[in-house]
Order: structure tokens, then C-alpha cells, then sequence
């Protein structure tokens, strides 16, 4: 150990991400009379416009989704150019009206990451800006899990020289290249931010393709060797139609 040389991967830095996981209330939600109801949809749809224009703006990005199992209910998924903004958003809807029937199942704070094991990457480079900047898709299914980089004796990522930990990287990228067009992948880094090291957004028009991507990506030797993983929640994107007819307004 004498002799190791840290060699800590370039990293360039895009939008701020918030994954902010609720229960529903439902009892109390279809009891409610019907004018609260109403005025707590009002004021959600408002919020969801407010999202849409930011978006337009090229200035974040969104998503609300439906979640399965009763890990959680609603996923609000937002993108924004700082952690003020987030900060912004997060408390906009726990202020609302439709909070009251809302309480808190999981929460995720990160921010997109391009990273590089042998040099720094050019912020210019014409592929480079999107992917620090993704667009939520406007259908479909997201598939969002935490994850670690192991460090147990033998198996510490971070003892791994530079050259060593690109031939690995390498090979899993052609694994997650095999799904271009099928599945979107947003990889976000939490060092320092959240509990886990990075969290992963796969985003697919089918939900079979997360389980066939994940499961392929497990034989990759740095996801078998190195790779710790978090919970994994799975949502169908709700339109504010959709969510309307969720709750049962409109």
C-alpha cells in the first residue's frame, strides 16, 4: 500500500436531482368532501404548469409517476439547475393543499454525472451537454435504484488504478449500449449528498427491458464484483390526465 498513487475519476457535473417518494392517504383523500378535493387539485395542476414552464425554458426537467408495490405511491421527479431550485420545489408541494394527504416514503438527492477514468472531459463536446441536461421522457416507465461501488478487502474500487477501472467501465458500457433505443439510462452521483454513492434513472416504454438490462449488467465484473445495490422502485408516468383520473377529479 505503500506505493499507491490515488487516481480519483474526472467528473463533469449537469443538473441537480431530486426523487421525492410519497404515500397516499387514500382513505382520507376519497373522504375528503369534494370541494377540498377540487381545490387541492386546482392547485396541484398549477404546480405541475410550473414544472412545464421550467422545462420550456430548457432550465429542468420532470416526471410524476405511479408507483408500484407499497414501497411508495407517487414519485415526483424533478431536474433543475442547482439545489436552491430544487430546495424550491420540494417545498412548493409540501405546501400545498394535496401534501395534507401526502407523507414521505423515500427521498434521493443527486446530480447527474459524466465521469471519466483517464482524463477530463471537454464540457463542449456536442455529446457531452445533453446528457448533463436529460429530458424526462413523456411516457412510459422509470426504474430508479441507488448504488455503491464496494470497498471489502480485495474488492475496493477505489485501490483500483485508473486503467484498470476504464477497462472495466469500458465493458459495461457495451452492455448498456446493447439497449440504446430501448432503455434511456440518467446516472447521477451522491457522494457526499445522500446515503448511497450514485443513484440510476433507467427510463423504458417497456418495463421487462429494466429487468433484462439490470440482470444482464450483473454478469459485467464491475457490477459482480463491485456493485452494491439500493432499493428499486418502478412507476408508469402519469400525465396530469392520467393523474387525474388517479385521484379521482377533474
Amino acid at each position: 500500500m505503500g506505493g499507491y498513487i490515488p487516481e480519483p475519476t474526472f467528473t463533469l457535473e449537469g443538473w441537480h436531482i431530486l426523487h421525492d417518494f410519497r404515500r397516499l392517504d387514500y382513505p382520507a383523500w376519497f373522504s375528503a368532501p369534494q370541494e377540498e378535493r377540487q381545490a387541492a387539485w386546482a392547485e396541484l395542476k398549477e404546480i405541475l404548469e410550473e414544472w412545464e414552464e421550467v422545462e420550456a425554458e430548457g432550465k429542468g426537467s420532470f416526471g410524476v409517476y405511479q408507483v408500484i408495490t407499497p414501497k411508495a405511491d407517487l414519485l415526483f421527479l424533478n431536474l433543475r439547475e442547482n439545489l436552491d431550485a430544487l430546495l424550491g420545489v420540494e417545498a412548493r408541494l409540501n405546501r400545498s393543499l394535496f401534501a395534507r394527504y401526502l407523507s414521505p416514503a423515500y427521498g434521493f438527492y443527486s446530480v447527474v454525472e459524466l465521469g471519466s477514468q483517464t482524463g477530463p472531459l471537454d464540457p463542449e463536446a456536442p455529446y457531452v451537454k445533453p446528457r448533463l441536461t436529460p429530458k424526462v421522457p413523456k411516457t412510459g416507465y422509470v426504474c430508479f435504484y441507488p448504488m455503491n461501488k464496494r470497498r471489502q478487502g480485495q474488492d475496493n474500487w477505489y485501490l483500483l488504478p485508473a486503467k484498470e477501472r476504464a477497462e472495466l467501465m469500458k465493458a459495461h458500457g457495451e452492455t448498456g449500449r446493447k439497449y440504446q433505443g430501448k432503455v434511456l439510462q440518467v446516472i447521477s452521483g451522491s457522494q457526499g449528498l445522500d446515503d448511497w454513492e450514485w443513484g440510476v434513472d433507467l427510463f423504458s416504454e417497456d418495463p421487462l427491458q429494466f429487468k433484462k438490462i439490470v440482470y444482464e449488467m450483473r454478469f459485467d465484473e464491475v457490477s459482480a464484483r463491485f456493485g452494491e445495490f439500493g432499493p428499486f422502485y418502478v412507476g408508469k408516468r402519469l400525465s396530469p390526465e392520467a393523474l387525474a383520473r388517479f385521484l379521482e377529479v377533474g
